[in-house]
């Protein structure tokens, strides 16, 4: 499965490790949201947050529909 967090990242031409330093969230963290064990929607605001922020993007287009 293919989450949409995984997919920006991607787009945007970052590992997972460079993700996680880049924005301060944990490599394990990221992980989970990207296989589908943790759901980005229920992170807390901030975590997403600084996702979006890392990715330059908004935060609604990590959210998985």
């Amino acid at each position: 499965m293919r989450t949409r967090l995984k997919i920006v990242r991607e787009y945007k031409g970052l590992s997972q490790s460079e993700l996680a330093d880049k924005s301060g969230v944990s490599l394990r963290a990221i992980q989970a949201y990207e296989q589908g064990y943790k759901d980005i929607g229920k992170a807390q605001l901030a975590t997403a947050l600084k996702l979006a922020d890392a990715l330059e993007c908004d935060v609604r287009e990590l959210l998985d529909k």
